[in-house]
């Protein structure tokens, strides 16, 4: 027979155990896309060139407060609709993301981690962070410290109508940080980001990658271990690096390099 004091207390767990129930039925519910209707239409060329521009004022140190403006006067339907798949998302939000990276560390001097977490991005009258462009948008609302294995909860409307369709791994790649183990900067373009993405990551990966065949064993970027779900886990990230390396390394154990913070800024690959 329970005592009174341990009843009350079951009932509490089992209240608990209800109330996390429903937060995660709830959470997983709140992270399901939303349909995108505007995959017919044309994309805007216009924001894409933006995006370019911004970035290229960024490299040659001219200054951006015009182009800030014009990005923050944008209408939000206009990214929504013009923006109107994936190519383009991620054309213009990795422009966006290294272009800002460099505005924040150079002009506002700021620094890990506030740097990522802090809305100060203005576009199209909403403000962005760092994180907001990359986990949310870039990574279709994906938790930052899940590796990939759960969406964040509860991410909004707007998110979901501005974030890819699918994540595409390639991302990770062209992102900048402004760290000596990130790669470099580069412009993307609508028209060529698939080959462009294709060629940050081979010569991303052939850079941070050691195979010792004699140890069946592969060492490469921590990105990999901190996003492993977006690879497709170990065995997506075996078979990549096959690809890459033309190589069938199924039996290869999978080892992870440190990441080096030291800042290395304005690193553009052209």
């Amino acid at each position: 027979m329970l005592s009174p004091k341990k009843r009350n207390l079951k009932k509490i767990a089992i209240l608990i155990g209800v109330l996390f129930a429903l937060y995660l039925t709830a959470g997983f519910a709140s992270a399901i896309p939303v349909k995108k209707t505007n995959t017919t239409a044309m994309t805007d060329t216009a924001l894409l060139r933006l995006s370019e521009q911004f970035l290229y004022a960024v490299k040659i140190e001219e200054p951006t407060i015009l182009l800030e403006k014009e990005l923050a006067a944008l209408e939000i339907d206009q990214l929504i609709i013009g923006l109107n798949n994936d190519e383009a998302i991620k054309t213009f939000w990795i422009n966006m993301y290294n272009a800002w990276f460099q505005i924040l560390a150079v002009r506002e001097k700021m620094k890990r981690p506030k740097i990522f977490t802090t809305k100060v991005i203005l576009i199209a009258g909403k403000k962005f962070s760092l994180d907001n462009i990359e986990h949310d948008i870039l990574r279709k609302y994906r938790w930052k410290y899940s590796m990939g294995y759960l969406p964040r909860f509860f991410p909004g409307k707007l998110i979901k109508q501005l974030a890819v369709s699918k994540i595409d791994y390639r991302i990770h790649f062209a992102l900048n940080c402004g760290a000596k183990s990130c790669p470099p900067i580069a412009f993307y373009k609508y028209d060529n980001i698939n080959q462009q993405l294709n060629l940050a990551g081979r010569n991303f990966l052939k850079s941070e990658t050691v195979i010792d065949d004699e140890k069946k064993q592969l060492t490469t970027s921590k990105i990999l271990s901190w996003f492993k779900n977006d690879f497709g886990g170990k065995k997506g990230i075996r078979k990549i690096m096959g690809k890459e390396f033309e190589k069938d390394l199924s039996g290869y154990s999978i080892k992870f390099n440190p990441y080096n913070w030291d800042a290395v800024l304005k690193n553009y690959s052209n």
